[in-house]
């Protein structure tokens, strides 16, 4: 039994492997090295300088007021406050479709059929009045790629309609007394 040689020969392993095996293990070593006893580093204060100096939605930098949004009991009045708010939930939920500006051309929205709305310029698909736009944000649109943000409050969506008014060159008037039906129904 001692005489049982296998048809396996030493030599048949994989050499290829073993000198790929040992080459990325020697330069994971070399790299740790380096970053752990050579390289400086990130400075951690130049990164926040860095970050605090620079607008999410890439425009220069406006002072932040806080808005307590408690306060407002009327969400579908235009406010500045409503505006200013309104900016933030936009950077967070729609400059990835529409981009900074609300050009459309946001990083997502160039693989999107249809394309994303260019919110400046208007030309609705439903209407550009508050409460055509709050539908929009709440229900999504049918047959395109925007997605329902219902999951949203209703004070960020509201936010959102002004914000979007705000920049939109061709914007319908409100008709405020079914606008506040409308609103005070939800």
């Amino acid at each position: 039994m001692s005489d049982n040689k296998s048809n396996y020969d030493r030599g048949d392993y994989n050499k290829s492997g073993l000198i790929i095996f040992i080459a990325s293990f020697g330069f994971s070593i070399l790299l740790f090295g380096y970053l752990g006893y050579i390289h400086d580093g990130v400075d951690l204060k130049e990164v926040k300088e860095t970050v605090q100096g620079s607008n999410e939605m890439g425009l220069a930098k406006k002072e932040v007021k806080k808005i307590d949004l408690s306060q407002i009991t009327e969400p579908w009045v235009f406010s500045d406050d409503l505006v200013a708010h309104g900016t933030k939930v936009y950077a967070t939920n729609c400059t990835i479709c529409h981009g900074a500006k609300g050009l459309g051309n946001g990083p997502a929205g160039s693989g999107l059929n249809p394309p994303p709305r260019n919110l400046v310029k208007g030309g609705w698909k439903s209407g550009g009045t508050s409460k055509a736009l709050f539908l929009t944000l709440t229900n999504g649109l049918e047959g395109t790629s925007m997605a329902s943000f219902g999951h949203l409050k209703k004070i960020d969506r509201w936010a959102l309609v002004h914000y979007i008014r705000s920049i939109t060159e061709d914007k319908p008037e409100d008709d405020m007394a079914e606008l506040e039906s409308y609103a005070k129904g939800l």
